[in-house]
């Protein structure tokens, strides 16, 4: 038996020496972190000026679409992912997942994800180059006019040209034409480009070591379920689309007749927009009161000699009456407010961050149009949030999660929309409101936001599959038509093949853009309104007086300081952090559209309730194949099986 002092002793020595291997581990964790401190400093100057030299070389090739411009643009593409390669092998030789500084350890983290640059450098280039060159045939792309008999014509682009036509344009076979020819101008000649961009994006996820590219895109929403989360939201919105569709469907039947289906998917062409994202062009006709008196926005902003500046400027107060920032001079004298007529560029409307701390800039085809009026609003947003974080680390310079970056500038917008707001900055006389005009405007806005949801979410739901090996090259356009009716109940004109490719004719695909953003940009943008509007004592939810349709945040300080509050936080935190800070709520939540939109909602119910319409739709009569060839041998299917039946049901999945 030993006796109890030796042991005591033994075990007195086993602690010190335990405790000397700690104190000499934690000594060694201080020492690296010291020095991975001294190293992000340096780290963060380098990723500035070479995100610098990115941003101008691509400004300099959106702008002016040359050979040029786009060979240097790959070219200090090309040297910043080899600056990006080897920072990254110094980051990973830090043991940072052990690093006690929060803010150190999240840098680390952020830099530890390399992107496309982990790609060899010839494959790196060619990724860039076939993005690049999907996007100068979708922004060069002309097309014919209806009839048209000398080539002399055949110089209609989509801004403004074909926007407009599928917006005012009532004629269904000219609205044929265009949304033919647009995606014939498009998507023979991207096929074959976007398998090889599938092929390079899943090496450059495989290398990051993610399973592949959708994998790699999800993984900034930092939560394993967070396709699951996105799923139940749109489990709460369907009834919501639902209803309007149904509405909708009756109302084009009565205009076109019998090429609107009583209960099939609506043709995507007649919606007033190229994607039939949203449907606010067909309001006109299909408006709940149409003896009220509507007031014309577009007409007055032209009426008031409106200019593209003018609406920037108009924005940009908004922001300043609600404690944000102003635009930087840099702002007026190098941003691109109206179409150049000398040269071309991508029109596609965009926010850019030179990561200066000076040069913010936006690249818009302005037309003084009301749509315009809203996106102006989108676009400064961006810029908004890009003011408010400068000042964070390199790596924290972007929002919350890029949802949050889409729904700033909506937000403000919703405000924008409002009657009361119109009222104040002089665009509506100052008159009470009839109540049928107002359920006019929220129909007229619900045609621009409840249908754009299905749209947002199947966007990537097509790209998920394709990327993982679901969905095979063999199937792109059919899986593409199979989604968006399910998801939207649209259908195309005409029937397609697999030798078009119709995704191609939007612009997020070809740029290689994520689109879920937009998705969960709808539903935050709601979810913050309501939280600055209760701020702002403007809204209560029993309270006729103050509804959150109504509510309208300009001027109001109180509302601004919160969302300044959450702006300035950029990454720094996971964004349920930030959306707390704003909304008191950590997780996304799509009661905010349904608390806006309840008056629209309850009106819809009983209008289709009363006129008898189907709820849902049944499966299209249009075919896709995989040749036009097969379309020619094979007669159109005639299924009639359906996935809604009954007026009174929803959408089956």
């Amino acid at each position: 038996m030993i006796p109890r002092i030796i042991i005591c002793h033994l075990a007195l020595v086993c602690f010190l020496i335990y405790c000397d291997k700690i104190l000499a581990k934690d000594a060694n964790i201080e020492e690296e972190e010291y020095e991975a401190r001294n190293f992000l400093i340096l780290l963060n100057r380098q990723s500035e000026r070479d995100a610098n030299r990115l941003a101008i070389a691509q400004w300099a090739y959106a702008s002016n679409l040359t050979d040029e411009n786009l060979q240097a643009q790959l070219a200090i593409a090309s040297e910043v992912a080899k600056n990006e390669k080897e920072a990254w092998q110094r980051v990973t030789q830090f043991n940072w997942q052990r690093f006690s500084d929060y803010n150190l350890r999240r840098q680390f983290q952020k830099y530890s994800v390399l992107g496309t640059s982990a790609l060899p450098e010839e494959k790196f280039k060619q990724l860039n180059k076939i993005i690049s060159d999907m996007e100068t045939i979708y922004s060069k792309a002309k097309i014919c006019p209806k009839d048209s008999k000398d080539g002399k014509e055949c110089n209609l682009s989509l801004e403004p040209d074909l926007t407009q036509i599928l917006a005012v344009s009532r004629d269904a076979e000219e609205l044929k034409h265009t949304w033919l020819k647009w995606r014939d101008a498009i998507g023979p000649k991207c096929r074959g480009l976007y398998k090889d961009y599938v092929e390079l994006s899943n090496e450059a996820a495989r290398l990051n070591d993610f399973t592949d590219n959708s994998q790699y895109w999800l993984h900034d929403y930092e939560d394993p379920n967070f396709k699951t989360a996105v799923f139940n939201l749109w489990e709460q919105l369907k009834p919501l689309y639902l209803q309007i569709h149904a509405y909708v469907r009756t109302k084009l039947r009565e205009k076109y007749g019998d090429i609107v289906s009583e209960k099939g998917p609506i043709p995507a062409h007649l919606l007033g927009n190229m994607w039939a994202q949203t449907w606010n062009n067909v309001a006109e006709f299909m408006l709940p009161y149409p003896d009220v008196r509507d007031h014309n926005l577009t007409a007055i902003l032209i009426e008031k000699n409106y200019t593209a500046t003018e609406i920037f400027k108009t924005s940009e107060a908004f922001f300043k009456s609600i404690n944000l920032t102003a635009m930087p001079e840099t702002f007026w004298n190098n941003s691109i407010l109206e179409k150049p007529a000398n040269r071309e560029l991508i029109c596609h409307a965009s926010a850019w961050d030179f990561y200066d701390g000076k040069d913010f800039r936006i690249k818009q085809c302005t037309e003084v149009t009301d749509e315009q009026f809203i996106t102006a609003h989108h676009e400064m947003g961006h810029i908004e949030y890009f003011l408010q974080y400068k000042d964070q680390p390199f790596q924290f310079r972007e929002g919350a999660n890029d949802g949050f970056h889409e729904a700033i500038g909506d937000l403000i917008a919703l405000s924008v929309n409002s009657n009361k707001h119109l009222k104040k900055i002089g665009l509506l006389p100052n008159e009470k409101d009839d109540p049928k005009g107002v359920l006019n405007n929220l129909f007229k806005l619900g045609l621009s936001k409840i249908t754009f949801l299905p749209f947002g979410y199947l966007m990537d739901l097509w790209r998920w599959d394709i990327f993982s090996g679901k969905t095979t090259s063999e199937d792109y356009n059919c899986k593409w038509w199979e989604l968006r009716e399910k998801y939207q109940g649209v259908e195309p004109p005409v029937d397609r093949s697999e030798e078009d490719f119709d995704p191609a004719g939007k612009y997020h695909i070809v740029a290689d853009v994520p689109y879920l953003r937009y998705f969960i940009s709808f539903v935050l943008q709601y979810q913050f309104h309501r939280s600055l509007c209760e701020k702002a004592g403007q809204y209560e939810p029993n309270n006729v007086e103050k509804q959150l349709h109504e509510c309208d945040i300009y001027e109001n300080t109180v509302a601004g300081n919160l969302l300044k509050q959450m702006l300035e936080m950029g990454s720094s935190k996971p964004w349920p952090d930030a959306l707390e800070v704003l909304t008191g709520q950590r997780t996304m939540d799509a009661t905010g559209i349904l608390d806006f939109f309840k008056p629209l909602s309850k009106w819809l119910e009983e209008e289709n309730k009363k006129n008898n319409a189907f709820i849902g739709w049944e499966r299209s009569k249009k075919v896709c194949t995989r040749t036009r060839q097969e379309l020619l041998e094979n007669s159109p299917s005639s299924s009639t099986s359906t996935v809604s039946e009954g007026p009174s049901t929803t959408e089956s999945t």
